[in-house]
């Protein structure tokens, strides 16, 4: 036997499971009376938002709630939403976050598929909400969530949250998890393609991405966080917890509008928040009379579709300190950084965009990332060139697809986790991500990163987004045709923008055909590629 194994076991002294569920508790406990949430006028501290979670989690448990049910919620980012991811958890049931922009079949296949015990709702959703548990097999109990910044009131359930909250047990014995695998939250994926995947997070990865989000980005204590991305996209990142663990403020945001969001980073003096490429080009484009007076350093984290070298830049010359995160619903949000040297504050603004625009290495919690053969695994040469497929391992990697044992097999085939993405390794060890599998346009034998070209149109002084798919061609068997969205009072023809790309490309790489307008988004904000394939072979 190891002399080291001898009579030293685990007890309850050394071995504690690892649950985010304890930053709550400490959160209250050392700094009972820092604000915890600010929503308007409303304004809760960590002791108040600590005995409303157990409250609210005792009066779930006289509703039978308890280890391995679902808990549904389809809300805006509001304290009801950031509070029950930590009521649900600690009756060791499973929060279900559901995407407030989905239609009514999509909503009522996750109350299915995910056996929803407990619904809650805001009025803002109630009409959607009420078609889908008509539509849905199962019939869970609702809870109306009340929300003083919305006008209309719809309720729809059987219960008020408030009213819970308000009548619940403050002495209520809650627990940690006897196994910090067990299950704490469900995630779909956006599914642009038949029904969506259960993405399943164990305690242990939500704890340990938490904290990987706050050491990532060096958020230190009490940072106060703008919700500009919602808290139903992969639990917003884990930042309700990482907000938790280091002690900061959330401040709530029910829409995601530029001007409002200008207002709370000057009059809450918000030094964090996350946003999309998407958001990132709105506040860009914002009247310049919204943006003055900020006079504090605000950090911004950026991930989703790849952000543009220019969107970077742009927002970099606006005074915001950029980190570009990379990961999936299936790595608990970003779990790559951009991270960054020194010796790079040298280079001129467009080189240093260019580098903050990489998807980086693997964050502080991530085990491993490789850029590799999607058959045979094999690492591809850290060259700038070479392409393949972005695989990760480690403990912030879900536990599965949910009732889908295929899938996750296939998912984790050869002991890594397949992401999907296309990328390029570079000497630094830096993935550079080109594309989605399935997007990039192969073109006389050439491979064409439809990211490449994308960052490219982003440049051009009219245009507001783009996207570029392949369009099928007879010869060269596809072609790039790009969709451009332009700025609101400019102006660009097709050949202006050819012309440009073949400026600032290869000319094989340039588009050939270039369609002008809005661009179909899926209810996460994603572009849906699909569409716009089908619409450039009508075309």
């Amino acid at each position: 036997m190891n002399l080291f194994d001898m009579s030293l076991d685990k007890n309850p002294a050394n071995y504690v499971s690892l649950s985010p569920l304890t930053f709550l508790k400490r959160a209250a406990d050392v700094y009972p009376n820092k604000i915890a949430c600010i929503h308007g006028e409303q304004k809760i501290t960590w002791a108040e938002t600590y005995q409303r979670c157990v409250k609210l989690a005792s009066e779930l448990s006289k509703q039978g709630i308890g280890k391995g049910d679902t808990v549904s919620a389809m809300l805006p980012n509001i304290p009801a939403m950031f509070e029950l991811h930590f009521a649900v958890p600690m009756l060791g049931a499973v929060l279900h976050a559901i995407n407030t922009r989905l239609d009514v079949a999509s909503v009522a296949f996750q109350l299915d598929h995910a056996e929803s015990k407990v619904v809650f709702i805001d009025s803002e959703f109630a009409e959607t909400m009420e078609a889908a548990l008509h539509e849905a097999q199962v019939s869970p109990f609702v809870i109306d969530v009340e929300d003083g910044t919305y006008s209309e009131d719809r309720p729809i359930g059987s219960a008020a949250y408030e009213s819970l909250v308000a009548s619940g047990d403050d002495a209520f014995e809650w627990s940690l998890p006897e196994d910090e695998w067990h299950s704490i939250t469900l995630n779909y994926t956006s599914g642009t393609t038949g029904n969506p995947k259960g993405v399943v997070y164990h305690h242990r990865g939500a704890y340990l991405n938490a904290i990987s989000n706050v050491i990532t980005w060096d958020m230190g204590n009490h940072p106060v966080y703008l919700w500009t991305l919602p808290m139903f996209h992969c639990n917003g990142w884990c930042f309700p917890w990482s907000l938790a663990a280091s002690v900061g403020t959330n401040v709530c945001l029910r829409s995601v509008l530029p001007k409002t969001i200008y207002k709370l980073i000057k009059s809450e003096k918000v030094d964090h928040f996350c946003g999309a490429p998407t958001v990132l080009t709105m506040l860009i484009n914002t009247p310049d009379k919204y943006k003055a007076g900020i006079e504090h350093q605000v950090k911004v984290m950026t991930a989703g579709a790849a952000p543009p070298a220019a969107v970077i830049q742009n927002m970099e010359g606006m005074g915001f300190d950029v980190t570009h995160v990379y990961g999936l619903t299936e790595t608990y949000g970003p779990c790559t950084v951009c991270a960054w040297h020194e010796e790079w504050d040298a280079l001129p603004a467009d080189e240093r965009a260019t580098l903050r625009a990489r998807q980086g290495v693997r964050s502080a919690m991530l085990e491993d990332l490789m850029v590799a053969d999607p058959e045979t695994l094999e690492p591809m040469p850290k060259d700038g060139v070479s392409m393949g497929e972005v695989f990760m391992r480690g403990n912030n990697v879900m536990k599965g697809y949910l009732k889908n044992p295929t899938a996750s097999d296939e998912a984790f085939k050869g002991g890594w986790f397949h992401s999907g993405d296309l990328a390029v390794w570079h000497e630094d060890g830096y993935i550079d991500i080109k594309d989605r599998s399935k997007d990039i346009i192969i073109s006389g034998g050439e491979n064409i990163s439809t990211l490449e070209v994308e960052s490219v149109l982003y440049r051009h002084p009219a245009v507001l987004e783009a996207a570029v798919v392949a369009k099928n061609d007879e010869t060269w068997g596809e072609k790039p045709c790009a969709f451009v969205t332009l700025k609101e009072g400019e102006a660009a023809t097709e050949k202006d923008i050819i012309s440009y790309c073949r400026d600032n490309l290869a000319h094989y790489k340039a588009p050939k055909f270039v369609v002008f307008g809005g661009l179909p988004k899926t209810s996460t904000g994603k572009i849906q590629k699909f569409r716009l394939r089908d619409q450039a072979n009508e075309i």
